[in-house]
């Protein structure tokens, strides 16, 4: 069963990576076991802390939903050694149906060409006129015409070369073999043996017939085998006995792996004309082939979105994929889908408090881990209950939450808020909770360090001014924004770069030397991005 990775948004915040942890697990709890939490992006301090005192592995990092060739329904054929006949690559040809190429490999299962029906037909069409086989393994031989090997000879060689005849009656003098360089199809015809021994023949093979006992022991090293085939199919089927590897192409061959992306995959096979394309792994063996049908309905990867509802803050490649869902606690955003999915979005102060309800509405608990988590996230979304954002439904759910866990609402708090280390880098911390927004032409990006005690990374503001006018060149931001918000003072230290008038007049302060202090500013999406909406119209 495909997955569906529940994921929170780029430069997940505690909220957004809980949210995918708590619902992954809510709806394996229902027998959905297919849904899996994932990450967009590296671990804060913050949510590492929670995560390390609830004891729970952080999600798997994805790095995007783009399409891959594992995604597609490509064709899996039989990969054959480059030493099998080719009488059992036609065989396998003609009970694939509709494929008409196979791959080729060694014997470590990597590639090694690319045989097609048409390299067997050409080459059966050049034996009509060229009866001669060179070098066939005779063990090949001997399998592709049911053959065995009945007299005493010195030693059975391991490949064989001649003109492959058939034998005509004695009579016709003309037209008896006489090289000894030949392979010998006869029939019940113990003159014919005794001529092929004489001349020394490589071989004679004698179709739907005994053998006289006094050929078995004779002191020769002509090959005497014996097939239930008649002779026509003998002759035939000698020259299908030569290894595939003297047929298949080994040289300019194209090949994909697993994980590459069928937007570069479209571009090669647009300027190529080949059948199939042999399809790798990770360890380069052969797992299929693929061809352009192929690529017209590709299987998309399936997400479901928690914490957040705008492709700028969502998973790369997330156009190539399907969203089955989406639950959040912001402002609607760009997002659309190509059918109905479930879409909940409720005036909450975090994604968390949502989730907690769901397990609520469908009579389960959540485990004490799970409930840790989803305290956890609520007191940092809300900040610890001072956010305009928090409403009674958060507090009444986290006291539950803490309950279940086995903890007190302050005994989290301590976590999430004494996580921020303020010996660490600006340029570290200042990005970890950063998201981009577009808003009436104007590009922006805001980030939120939540601390008790934002004066401590105050004294770094020269090296996040930096790093802000970096990030801000890379990605052509026209404002940048980074909150430092402050638990016990209870309001944001907000560090800018942008025109001073802006600030001022979204936030009804002065803005002077790149920073600003915003009293009772504790939201990023209900005290800071409404304001400046209202600015730009």
């Amino acid at each position: 069963m495909d997955p569906i990775y529940v994921t929170g948004h780029r430069n997940p915040d505690t909220d957004s990576i809980v949210g995918a942890i708590a619902y992954a697990a809510l709806r394996n709890s229902l027998g959905d076991r297919n849904y899996v939490a994932a990450r967009l992006g590296n671990i804060s301090d913050e949510t590492s802390a929670v995560l390390k005192k609830f004891n729970v592995e952080p999600p798997m990092l994805l790095q995007n939903v783009r399409t891959q060739v594992r995604d597609l329904n490509y064709d899996t054929p039989t990969a054959l050694h480059h030493s099998v006949p080719v009488s059992r690559a036609w065989d396998t040809l003609h009970h694939t149906g509709s494929i008409t190429v196979l791959p080729v490999i060694d014997g470590d299962g990597k590639l090694y060409g690319m045989l097609t029906s048409g390299d067997i037909a050409s080459y059966t069409m050049q034996a009509v006129s060229d009866p001669y086989i060179n070098n066939v393994p005779t063990f090949n031989l001997l399998s592709v015409i049911e053959g065995e090997v009945i007299n005493h000879v010195p030693k059975i060689p391991e490949h064989l070369s001649g003109e492959v005849v058939i034998a005509l009656p004695q009579s016709r003098e003309s037209l008896v073999f006489s090289n000894p360089d030949s392979i010998v199809i006869c029939g019940q015809q113990e003159d014919m043996i005794q001529h092929a021994i004489d001349i020394g023949a490589k071989a004679v093979i004698v179709c739907q017939a005994d053998v006289e006992e006094e050929f078995r022991t004779v002191d020769t090293d002509t090959l005497i085998i014996v097939t239930p085939l008649d002779a026509y199919r003998a002759a035939r089927l000698i020259h299908l006995a030569v290894p595939i590897e003297r047929l298949c192409t080994t040289e300019n061959l194209i090949s994909f792996h697993l994980t590459d992306y069928i937007d570069d995959v479209r571009e090669v096979l647009l300027k190529n004309r080949f059948r199939a394309y042999p399809i790798l792994d990770d360890d380069d063996k052969v797992v299929g082939t693929l061809g352009r049908f192929h690529l017209i309905r590709p299987k998309r990867k399936k997400v479901f979105l928690v914490d957040h509802n705008e492709s700028s803050q969502s998973v790369p490649g997330l156009n190539q994929a399907e969203i089955v869902g989406i639950i959040d606690h912001h402002r609607v955003g760009d997002i659309q889908t190509s059918g109905p999915i479930n879409f909940t979005c409720e005036p909450v102060g975090s994604t968390a408090t949502i989730i907690a309800k769901m397990y609520q509405q469908r009579g389960l608990m959540p485990s004490r881990r799970i409930a840790g988590l989803l305290c956890s996230a609520i007191i940092s979304d809300t900040v610890m209950f001072k956010s305009p954002t928090c409403t009674e439904t958060d507090k009444v759910l986290a006291a539950r939450m803490a309950r279940i866990a086995d903890v007190t609402l302050e005994e989290v708090g301590n976590t999430v808020f004494s996580s921020v280390n303020p010996n660490k880098p600006a340029a570290e911390q200042i990005f970890v909770d950063f998201k981009e927004f577009l808003i009436a032409g104007h590009k922006l990006g805001v980030g939120q360090v939540t601390s008790l005690n934002s004066d401590k990374l105050l004294e770094q503001k020269d090296e996040i001014l930096k790093a802000m006018q970096k990030r801000k060149d890379e990605r052509n931001y026209d404002y940048i924004l980074i909150m430092l918000t402050d638990v016990l003072k209870e309001g944001t230290e907000l560090l800018y770069l942008g025109d001073d008038e802006t600030i001022s007049n979204a936030y009804g302060v002065e803005a002077k030397d790149n920073s600003c202090f915003l009293p009772h500013v504790m939201s990023r999406k209900k005290q800071v991005i409404p304001r400046l909406s209202e600015i730009w119209g």
